[in-house]
């Protein structure tokens, strides 16, 4: 029987997706089950199995044409050994994921941290086009990275490579959820840029931000861009200091890199052009210019797919290559 089928999954502190992908990266099915978090990881693990042979039941497909399974994971892991030393949000601590995966399901698996599966995937057939040195910025609720050197990923000596969002750009800043002060991910951040938002309203109680806070009683990143775009000058102030903020720590981390594209993902990045724009530009003003003249600033293309789809090459590269 011929194996050709591949699992993509990628855990999520709410959700874990899982796909059933070809070797060439085409979904065949994707599908979303919740992240069980309980007393010891080997729940969700358990649920992603079953779902997975519910599926290929589902499906009429045989395991045996399952070539292996790729799984991404938030937290520090080891890769090579399949190994996640922690992943605070579920709970796990010293927790052998692949050897646990692979003894219930009979297969070969390959893990990786989940901000750097979303940027292998990102790079096999989104917007990186498969580049052998590749830096990649996610913004979401956190911010995340991962980065490619000489066509590997980078891990580091453990686990702990390419957090991005970790770099401080202000010392005198807000505190991080790591326990320092300033990491990028304080301001460039939904949950940053809405910080900035609210920080705003306090100093300027007649602003447009301070309307839209008043009649739903929050502000969300989403709103700064709304109303930015709309010309609000209060809103594109942040958005201006947030895409400094960015293109003054993207320019730092190519000096060291040397990258030919920086890709940039996670929900805020849906911002598109009005994002990137103002990036481009205090990248240029800060960045080497041998440096940025090699270098290409791209939005992500291929959205909350990247992860399954990165889990995939994980297998495609570990055993047909």
């Amino acid at each position: 029987m011929n194996k050709n089928i591949i699992v993509g999954v990628d855990i999520g502190g709410t959700t874990v997706k899982i796909g059933l992908l070809k070797d060439d990266g085409e979904i065949i099915k994707k599908w979303e089950i919740e992240t069980r978090k309980s007393e010891d990881g080997g729940k969700v693990i358990d649920d992603i199995w079953d779902s997975v042979k519910a599926t290929l039941n589902d499906l009429s497909m045989e395991q045996d044409q399952v070539l292996g399974i790729g799984i991404g994971a938030p937290g520090f892991i080891d890769g090579e050994n399949g190994y996640v030393y922690e992943a605070v949000n579920l709970g796990w601590r010293n927790f052998n994921l692949s050897e646990y995966m692979s003894n219930k399901s009979g297969l070969p698996v390959f893990i990786e941290n989940d901000a750097n599966i979303a940027v292998i995937g990102e790079n096999w057939l989104g917007a990186g086009k498969q580049a052998n040195d590749v830096i990649a910025v996610t913004l979401g609720t956190g911010v995340g990275g991962g980065i490619i050197a000489g066509g590997k990923i980078l891990n580091g000596t453990n686990g702990t490579a390419g957090e991005i969002g970790h770099i401080t750009v202000d010392l005198n800043g807000y505190l991080c959820n790591c326990g320092r002060k300033g990491c990028l991910e304080t301001i460039a951040s939904a949950t940053g840029i809405a910080r900035q938002a609210i920080k705003l309203i306090e100093d300027k109680p007649t602003s447009k931000l301070a309307t839209i806070y008043q009649k739903n009683n929050t502000i969300t990143s989403k709103d700064v861009f709304e109303l930015a775009a709309l010309g609000d000058e209060d809103s594109e102030q942040i958005v201006s200091h947030t895409a400094n903020v960015i293109g003054f720590a993207l320019a730092n981390l190519t000096t060291t890199l040397n990258p030919s594209k920086i890709l940039i993902g996670g929900g805020v990045s849906k911002a598109g052009n009005q994002l990137l724009q103002p990036i481009n530009k205090y990248f240029t003003k800060y960045a080497l210019p041998r440096v940025r003249e090699a270098c290409e600033l791209r939005i992500a293309e291929l959205g909350n797919d990247a992860g399954i789809i990165g889990a995939a090459y994980l297998v495609k590269k570990n055993i047909i290559e």
